[in-house]
């Protein structure tokens, strides 16, 4: 006991590290009406160590190469101890990152934690949003499969439609005209390297803004309804009076996680293979286009409003001109007003948006 006294003390002469930790964890105070709902950050962050511990493994066994790279899945799934949970692990993830960060992004619409002060966490968020996509889009042709290969080919294919720039943007995304090695390699760069550097940065600059600028105060609940925002100086957000993160709010965290946890491994074990259709276990044949090949289910909306429009441009367009009104939205709605119930008109369009975004997936599911 007396060494390890020593020991912290050295390192608390050195690092100082007790004050940060009254300073981050329990004298970090948070509205006392905060919800579960905020503890979905803390989910994501475990999602993306678990999507890097598992890809890093999987790295071990995979072979980038179109001739290899469906026979190194099947090994690992097969052969490897324990290898078809890392890639159960990994594949399922995917997916589920994917929901938590769009049930992350409205909980931040509905509370209206995206208005002033707080555009920059939002166009961040908005951001990781799109990169996360990106990686799980690259991630997809990596088992060089049916589905994977024909998927991408139907994904790359949207960027031809683009005016002037459409085929050589197309071109660039498979290393030539066809998807084929090229394009492996092309994708295998970005999803181990590229696109995780940048999920990273970005993750380190959101919190930072997070903790810059403050907690915002949920627009309802008990106590703390009234925004504390004013003026236009810079001033951390604080609560006082409020709750401090250790151990009060990390207690929810930690179970928001556990939830999250048990909903994973529950699909990992019991039923990975909603996310794995016939095609999935079949190799990549560039001369047998498998029938109604569709993509994930995050992107059945796009695809769908791709199909229902008279040209693939103009579908590209209308999905570009949401998107950009979604990054653009701190900058647009500039009322102060965040209760959800007392801005009828966000209220309505927030609804059919997800009414509207579900019956196209549904649609682009049975279509």
């Amino acid at each position: 006991m007396m060494i390890m006294k020593r020991i912290s003390e050295w390192f608390e002469v050195r690092l100082g590290y007790k004050e940060l930790a009254e300073k981050h964890l329990t004298g970090y105070l948070l509205p006392r009406n905060i919800n579960a709902w905020y503890s979905l950050g803390s989910v994501l962050l475990v999602i993306f160590g678990i999507q890097v511990l598992t890809g890093i493994l999987l790295l071990i066994y995979y072979v980038p190469d179109a001739d290899k790279a469906f026979r190194s899945v099947t090994a690992i799934m097969n052969d490897v101890p324990y290898g078809w949970l890392i890639r159960m692990c990994h594949a399922v993830g995917s997916n589920m990152m994917v929901a938590v960060l769009l049930l992350h992004m409205l909980s931040t619409l509905f509370m209206g934690s995206y208005k002033s002060p707080r555009e920059l966490n939002w166009l961040t968020g908005f951001i990781l949003f799109n990169l996360v996509l990106g990686i799980s889009l690259s991630g997809y042709l990596l088992p060089w499969s049916q589905l994977s290969f024909w998927a991408t080919t139907v994904a790359t294919n949207s960027a031809g439609a683009i005016p002037i720039i459409g085929d050589y943007l197309m071109q660039f995304l498979r290393g030539g005209k066809l998807v084929g090695p090229p394009t492996l390699g092309r994708f295998f760069a970005a999803h181990v390297a590229l696109l995780p550097l940048a999920i990273a940065g970005l993750i380190g600059a959101h919190l930072f803004l997070l903790e810059r600028i403050g907690v915002s105060a949920p627009p309802f609940g008990l106590k703390e309804t009234k925004n504390s925002w004013q003026g236009d100086q810079f001033r951390h957000e604080d609560h006082p009076g409020g709750i401090p993160f250790f151990p009060d709010y990390l207690l929810q965290d930690a179970t928001s996680i556990m939830i999250y946890l048990a909903v994973f491994f529950s699909v990992v074990f019991f039923s990975p293979n909603i996310f794995f259709p016939v095609t999935a276990f079949m190799p990549a044949d560039p001369f047998r286009t498998p029938a109604h090949i569709k993509p994930e289910w995050y992107f059945l909306a796009n695809y769908q409003t791709l199909k229902i429009f008279p040209s693939e441009l103009l579908g590209l367009m209308v999905q570009g001109a949401v998107m950009t009104f979604l990054a653009l939205l701190p900058f647009i709605d500039r009322g102060k007003e965040r209760h959800p119930l007392k801005r009828p008109i966000f209220l309505a369009c927030f609804v059919g948006g997800i009414i509207i975004y579900l019956g196209m997936t549904i649609w682009g599911h049975y279509s």
